[in-house]
């Protein structure tokens, strides 16, 4: 448990540490009155909350748009069902600044919708919400479905044997028995829609802000570290209780039901209620995941001359002066960064998956909670701690390539452990303790009995950790040197300049990275074992 410990205090901890006392210490004194001033600040009030508000209906949207492709994924067996759960997973990999460009290019002015019949909606709160429902349809998807898969379908059988209509059953069996799942997901989404970023800084203009958007523009834009210092504690201190509620939702689903193994449930549907329920998730997953994604392809072959490959050929060039290197570098750049950072948080991550796996109490949970933390905090706080704090020798990093994979490991850790927890926890403690009788080292006894247990899990969570990597983006825009941009970093640079051409090579950058995130999550359903948590 040290390493892990040692790890978050250095790089997590310490920055975000260093920039909350740049902004409440200025000039070395305390100066509270600011937390005040900021949160009686009509804008600020404002801004939390349209924050609290489009979070809880982007939760409620995700919920009800998902929970029948849960049950899907649950329950059926059918032709292309570990494409389809690849498909549904590609979005919450992909960089928000992605997401945000593919529904502004979908339903916003000059949009595909609108070119092809008009049709045209308000830019603002409904693409910021189908852009959250399609951003988070996975977490609901993996947290949810998941749990249904391992329930005993006999009980609710039973229920119906009993004369209980099939809504009855299912709400009176089944419901209870997936609400700490429900729970569970229900707080993530709220999480992340909470502390979104890329899709409100894209979709909802001047007038629609985020505590995440709102920390940026203080930061970047405003230079107010004083106000940032305070939006930054406010969103930690939700993230932290949130978090806090979701560990129990889980500790209640991993304790309080009885499972079973999940390829026992699958089976072919049934009826024609059940096929129009497996054709009506497929139309759906089409509107709401495959469509925008179309958009990306169809965005970056269109040109002023009609459709080819001229944006993807470009990306090979410097003639936009965009960059100082082709943008096409940016590839092999990400993947460089997304291996280093994939290793780190295997090492980390592992590491505090087996501590968790062998202690109990509330110390082991306060410590869960906290490697979760990364996910929720302000991915634009850490990235400008991360220069702020790391300029001085013995962390002096400002200039090492070592600093943009150790903020995407940051990232990654959460999904190493998520994965691997609830496997290592299903190995039987009785096979080391006969390792060790037979005098095998801790070391010895895990390569020889953990490890081969444990191994497709561990090649689930690598590439978990690899995918969510390569889009990370609040933090590495901070970081990230100019000759040597990340590929969210390159997209971002590219919309954020005007012209037909910049467009075009965003939206083909966009579905490299598409296509690179979507092979790696197809390979990772091949090795995918049955307890592999929530993810």
């Amino acid at each position: 448990m040290v390493g892990p410990v040692v790890f978050f205090a250095l790089f997590f901890g310490y920055p975000v540490a260093a920039i909350v006392d740049r902004g409440l210490r200025p000039d070395g004194q305390w100066e509270l009155g600011q937390v005040g001033e900021v949160l009686t600040d009509e804008g600020i009030r404002q801004v939390l909350w349209f924050t609290t508000w489009q979070a809880a209906a982007s939760t409620v949207l995700t919920l009800l748009l998902a929970l029948p492709g849960a049950y899907v994924l649950a329950r059926f067996s059918f032709p292309g069902k570990r494409v389809l759960r690849a498909v549904v997973t590609v979005p919450f990999v992909l960089p928000t600044v992605v997401v945000g460009a593919a529904f502004l290019g979908l339903i916003g002015r000059g949009g595909l919708l609108d070119d092809l019949w008009g049709l045209r909606l308000d830019t603002t709160v409904w693409a910021i919400l189908l852009a959250h429902v399609f951003f988070n349809y996975a977490v609901v998807v993996r947290t949810v479905g998941g749990l249904w898969s391992q329930l005993d379908p006999r009980q609710e059988e039973a229920a119906r044997l009993l004369g209980a209509g099939a809504f009855g059953a299912w709400r009176r069996v089944t419901l209870p028995a997936l609400l700490p799942a429900l729970a569970a997901a229900a707080l993530m989404v709220f999480l992340f829609t909470f502390t979104s970023f890329g899709v409100v800084q894209i979709l909802g203009g001047p007038g629609y802000a985020t505590l995440e958007v709102e920390i940026y523009r203080q930061t970047a834009q405003l230079l107010n570290l004083p106000t940032a210092a305070v939006l930054t504690l406010l969103q930690f201190a939700a993230v932290a209780a949130m978090l806090g509620v979701h560990a129990w939702t889980v500790r209640r689903r991993e304790s309080a039901l009885r499972l079973v193994d999940a390829a026992a449930t699958d089976r072919p549907p049934r009826g024609a209620g059940e096929r129009c329920l497996l054709a009506g998730v497929l139309a759906s997953v089409s509107v709401l995941v495959l469509l925008p994604l179309g958009v990306l392809v169809e965005r970056s072959l269109r040109g002023p001359d009609g459709y080819g490959f001229d944006h993807y050929r470009a990306l090979a060039t410097t003639e936009t002066g965009t960059f100082v290197v082709p943008p096409l570098e940016a590839l092999g750049n990400s993947l460089r960064i997304a291996a280093v950072a994939t290793l780190i948080a295997l090492v980390v991550g592992g590491s505090a998956a087996a501590a968790l796996t062998r202690g109990a109490g509330r110390l082991v949970r306060g410590f869960d909670a906290m490697l979760m933390l990364p996910l929720g905090t302000s991915a634009v706080t850490v990235g400008f701690g991360f220069l702020i704090a790391l300029d001085s020798p013995p962390l002096d990093l400002r200039s090492s390539w070592l600093l943009v994979p150790l903020a995407q490991a940051l990232v990654g850790v959460p999904f190493v452990i998520r994965v691997m927890l609830p496997v290592l926890r299903a190995v039987d403690d009785r096979l080391r303790q006969a390792a060790a009788t037979l005098g095998a080292s801790p070391l010895r006894a895990w390569w020889e009995v953990d490890l081969p247990l444990v191994r497709r899990a561990l090649v689930l969570a690598a590439g978990f950790a690899f995918a969510v990597s390569l889009g990370e983006f609040g933090a590495t825009v901070f970081i990230a040197r100019p000759d040597e941009p990340t590929l969210p970093v390159a997209i971002a640079r590219l919309l954020g300049r005007a012209g037909e051409a910049n467009y075009g090579q965003a939206m083909a950058l966009s579905t490299v990275l598409m296509l690179v995130c979507a092979g790696t999550l197809l390979a990772l359903e091949r090795v995918r074992p049955a307890r592999s948590g929530e993810f």
